[in-house]
This record gives structure tokens, C-alpha cells and sequence, in this order.
């Protein structure tokens, strides 16, 4: 490995620093080792480090939470499609295309909003796993419906949803999943749809902006509500707002990003 790795900080799925989600992004000349990566991204201490490194004609990239590795991250994808932009190492009309756990992904620029192609998933019905309802804090859901890696609940209402406290303890508990995407209908003219999403078990309480779990939620309500285009809003208490397209088996994740710190990493 190098002794000094290019770091940056980049708050994704929003226009105005500190808000969004923020992550971490290394940019690497060659592939790291895997326990260095975990090491990093517990330092960062942010729901994702993601690691950049040129592959063929574009770049492998790999995402770390401070507990684990995952194979589908939104707001770090965005975060180093920025990156790679900003600082000059991609051409401003080129595609980028990321070689990642979950395939190919790829992500183009239209000035300042970015869109990520990413894989579909379909909801389907699910038993309530035991404990859901305590660990969240409620008591009825209208649906709970189950996806490759997360759950999504359906609340009656957004009010409902920005109430939520839950016990991350007991919701970490919870086997067999990565995470929880708790949705409702959005009480704003401004968006379809609200979301909030926890993920205590892979070391993620709440993340601030989750554009993963709209894979999931964007599908959901692209099939409710009768539409491929959607406005979507994460509820979280910094907030993101994300443009989905659902595309058949996969969906168009768009937004925009903003550097807020940039330096080297000491190793």
C-alpha cells in the first residue's frame, strides 16, 4: 500500500454541506487488502468509506460501514462518482462505470445532478419477524413486505414516520436482514414519498440518506402509486432528497453532491 492515500469527505444527495449523507472516499492506485479497508472505514467512523481504484476502463470500488463490508451502497457510489469528477481524474461528460459487488454499476452527469443505474428489487409479502413492531415502537404497520437484504414497512402516515424512536438494540437483533426501510406516503407537495432507514445490525443505527434501500422503496412505489418517475425524501435529521426512474429491472438513483473536506490518509 502507499503511505499517503487521497481522502475526501463528501456530503451525497444534497446541494448544502452538512446535510445529506456524508462519506468518506479513498482513492486508490491499486486494490487494498480487506482488513486494511475495514480498518479505514471504522476510523472514518461514517455509515460508508467507499474505495476507488482503476480497473480497465473505469474503476473498482468497494464499500465498508465501520462494522462490515456491503455489496450495494448509494450515497458512497454518488459521493466517488463526485469525487472522480471534481478532481479531474474522469472527463465531466464521461460516463462512469464502477465494477462492485452487485455487478456493473454506472453513473452519468448532467451538470450538477448525477444518476446512478443500479438493480431493482421487488417486495415481497413477509411474515412480521418477532419483535419488528417493539424494536420500532409501534404497534401496526399497513404493510411489511421483504426484499433481498431489507425489510420495508409501510406506516399510515409521514407524521408517524418522523415520530419513530426505535431500540436500535433490539432492532439490530433482528435475524437474516441488513436493514429497515420505514415508508409513508409524503404529507409534502414536494415528494411521492418519505423514508427513514436503520441498519443497527451491520453498524448503521440511522442512515442519513439511503440510496440502496431505494432500490427497494422506489419499485414499491412506482408500482402504488402508477408511475416510473418518482420524487423521494429521507427523513432522517440532516434529510435527502432523491430522483428515482424505475426501469424495469433496474432504477435510475439520481442527486447531487458536495466536497467538505479534502486530505491525505497517513497509513
Amino acid at each position: 500500500m502507499p503511505q499517503q492515500v487521497p481522502l475526501y469527505q463528501v456530503d451525497a444527495f444534497t446541494d448544502t454541506p452538512f446535510r445529506g449523507n456524508p462519506a468518506a472516499v479513498c482513492v486508490l492506485d491499486e486494490a487494498a487488502d480487506v482488513g486494511w479497508m475495514q480498518s479505514v472505514a471504522a476510523e472514518m467512523n461514517l455509515s460508508e468509506t467507499a474505495f476507488v481504484c482503476p480497473e480497465g476502463d473505469g474503476y473498482g470500488l468497494r464499500w465498508f460501514t465501520p462494522a462490515a463490508e456491503v455489496s450495494l451502497c448509494g450515497h458512497a457510489t454518488l459521493a466517488s462518482a463526485h469525487v472522480l469528477w471534481a478532481t479531474g481524474r474522469m472527463e465531466q461528460d464521461r460516463r462512469i462505470e464502477f465494477k462492485t459487488l452487485s455487478g456493473l454499476l454506472t453513473v452519468e452527469r448532467y451538470e450538477a445532478h448525477m444518476e446512478m443505474d443500479f438493480p431493482a428489487d421487488a417486495a415481497r409479502p413477509s411474515e412480521v419477524p418477532g419483535g419488528l413492531f417493539e424494536a420500532l415502537g409501534i404497534s401496526q404497520a399497513l404493510e411489511v413486505l421483504r426484499g433481498k437484504t431489507d425489510l420495508i414497512i409501510r406506516l399510515a402516515s409521514a407524521g408517524e414516520l418522523r415520530d419513530l424512536r426505535p431500540d436500535f438494540r433490539l432492532l439490530g437483533g433482528i435475524p437474516g436482514i441488513r436493514g429497515v426501510i420505514v415508508t409513508a406516503a409524503s404529507d409534502s407537495g414536494d415528494y411521492d414519498f418519505m423514508s427513514r432507514f436503520f441498519a443497527p445490525a451491520v453498524g448503521v443505527d440511522e442512515d442519513p440518506v439511503t440510496g440502496s434501500a431505494h432500490c427497494l422503496s422506489g419499485p414499491y412505489w412506482s408500482a402504488e402509486l402508477g408511475r416510473e418517475e418518482l420524487r423521494a425524501y429521507q427523513a432522517s435529521t440532516r434529510g435527502g432528497a432523491l430522483h428515482l426512474r424505475v426501469c424495469g429491472e433496474r432504477i435510475r438513483i439520481g442527486g447531487q453532491a458536495v466536497t467538505v473536506s479534502e486530505g491525505v490518509l497517513h497509513v
